[in-house]
């Protein structure tokens, strides 16, 4: 008797050691949590800079990995694409060259071509209305088309004041320095903020008159024959 009850004794003991420790799923998982929270894990982690910027590149590499699958011969036919399209974007910037309608310097306005004539006339007007900063400015621009009439300056659009004078006093040394004057006169009155007087559009006036009848130094002749 005393055999069997300590054998059943010894059972009920072991089967009670070999039940194991249930822990719930939930206090676990919180435990875990509140562990790997603490700072020492987290040392060497990015910074919000740092994980933006790998977030960037992965979505570059995304989009470049989809391009070369989409592309002929897979990133060796998209690399050739690419030298294709910058072959054609620098075949046209040579063909046409940058953009001048819009440049802020130019000397012309983009609204259509005028005769000398018609600048001169311009001048005028604006000169008996006492308007000097608009006279001198249309002045400057009978200069130059002038000029181009004659054939002493190739007709450009785009062209500045100072890059008219600088080709004119080519043709026309002997003028070179009040060629320069005039376009400083310009570009202070057209972009610096000055105004004009008559004194300046009188002398601008002149210049027009003595150029018209000044005679241009050809390649090689002598500088002592300029009018």
């Amino acid at each position: 008797m005393s055999g069997a009850g300590g054998t059943t004794a010894e059972r009920q003991a072991t089967g009670a050691g070999d039940i194991p420790v249930d822990t719930p799923r939930v206090p676990a998982r919180e435990a875990a949590e509140s562990e790997l929270s603490k700072p020492m894990y987290h040392e060497n982690d990015p910074n919000i800079l740092q994980r933006g910027l790998n977030h960037f590149w992965d979505w570059v590499a995304g989009v470049f990995d989809a391009a070369a699958g989409a592309a002929p011969g897979g990133p060796a036919g998209l690399a050739l694409l690419a030298l294709v399209l910058i072959g054609l974007a620098a075949a046209l910037w040579w063909r046409l060259g940058t953009p001048q309608g819009s440049s802020p310097d130019a000397l012309f306005e983009s609204d259509g071509p005028r005769s000398a004539a018609q600048h001169r006339a311009a001048a005028d007007a604006h000169a008996a209305a006492l308007r000097w900063t608009e006279a001198v400015q249309e002045r400057m621009r009978a200069i130059v088309r002038s000029l181009e009439e004659r054939a002493l300056l190739d007709p450009r659009p785009g062209r500045t004041a100072d890059e008219a004078a600088t080709e004119a006093g080519r043709a026309l040394p002997g003028h070179a320095t009040r060629l320069r004057s005039a376009a400083r006169n310009f570009d202070d009155v057209t972009y610096g903020g000055r105004t004009a007087g008559q004194p300046t559009y009188l002398a601008l006036r002149a210049l027009d008159t003595e150029l018209d009848e000044a005679k241009p130094v050809l390649p090689g002749a002598s500088r002592g024959a300029a009018g």
